[in-house]
């Protein structure tokens, strides 16, 4: 569920702006049951590509929907999925929260902020200034000036955060979201470079992404000026969800792990892990991106949906 308020009016107009046109809202509604590229959306609306286009920018901007950009038989194309089922307004900035209505606790953590990690080369990390330790050398993955990293990357291992929990101790939870940028890491950059990227919860796996490639067709839209054309450029939105049935990635379900198995209750911290198992298929690596790098203006973003039956 997205919560919007005036305690964010910024967020407000963004999202309302983005729901103001029918072509719009149809292609929502479009997308409530399965991904679809442009061309395919265009085609259900009788509308112009171009207009499609345009409008997916907007609800793009608006992160209503994500897009990701998949080899095709000319070129790449580009496939939308819905981040939302729901969305929720509150007018009233004094009014408390009703009984058993669900909220959200929110987090987002700079991804050079991790607790934990085993790397091999290729691996480095930069920020908007310049590299932050040299190429390849697993060791300096804890040098202090790591938490300033906008960009990660590293072939083999595992990185692990802990991500702060602070929930009243009443809380029911209903739902753990975790959304983040991030792709494969080849030598400079290769579109099809296929990776096995798992997630892991608390110690539970919660499922594994095989990322395309490492893309480096086009310039990332948030990359500083220093930054090469001929590397890793940007990733992909993913955005897993665990409920109290399932996990699923972008809305598509990828296993049987229910909240029940990260054991969140009475827990000061959420510990995420990301990386590339030993015995995956294709150890194509992780690159991930922060605020500064890649397409998308966030860290590793957590949302934890849960209701209160009695405060």
């Amino acid at each position: 569920m997205l919560e919007l308020s005036f305690n964010d009016p910024d967020k407000l107009v963004l999202v309302s702006h983005a729901l103001s046109t029918r072509s719009r809202v149809d292609i929502l509604r479009l997308l409530s049951s399965r991904k679809m590229n442009v061309v395919e959306i265009a085609e259900a609306l009788q509308l112009p590509v171009s207009t499609v286009a345009n409008n997916v920018k907007v609800l793009e901007a608006a992160k209503l929907i994500n897009t990701e950009l998949l080899p095709a038989s000319r070129g790449a194309m580009k496939v939308c999925s819905r981040n939302y089922d729901d969305i929720h307004i509150g007018f009233n900035l004094e009014k408390a929260v009703p009984k058993g209505a669900v909220r959200v606790y929110e987090m987002e953590m700079p991804i050079g902020h991790y607790s934990d990690c085993e790397v091999h080369p290729t691996c480095g990390m930069a920020n908007a200034d310049g590299m932050i330790i040299r190429e390849d050398e697993p060791a300096s993955f804890y040098h202090p000036k790591r938490v300033g990293a906008q960009i990660i990357w590293f072939r083999k291992g595992y990185i692990e955060y802990l991500l702060p929990l602070e929930l009243p101790p009443n809380a029911r939870v209903e739902s753990l979201e975790l959304s983040m940028e991030m792709c494969s890491e080849a030598p400079n950059y290769d579109n099809n470079w296929p990776s096995d990227i798992s997630v892991w919860v608390n110690g539970a796996e919660i499922g594994t992404w095989t990322s395309p490639g490492d893309f480096g067709d086009r310039r990332g839209k948030l990359n500083p000026p220093w930054w090469l054309d001929w590397t890793t450029q940007y990733g992909l939105l993913k955005t897993w969800r665990v409920d109290e049935e399932k996990t699923t990635l972008d809305m598509n379900k990828v296993s049987d792990v229910k909240l029940s198995d990260l054991k969140l209750t009475h827990r000061p911290n959420v510990r995420l892990r990301i990386g590339v198992k030993e015995g995956a298929i294709h150890q194509g690596g992780v690159n991930l991106f922060g605020r500064q790098f890649g397409d998308h203006e966030q860290d590793i973003v957590m949302k934890v949906h849960y209701s209160v039956e009695k405060d």
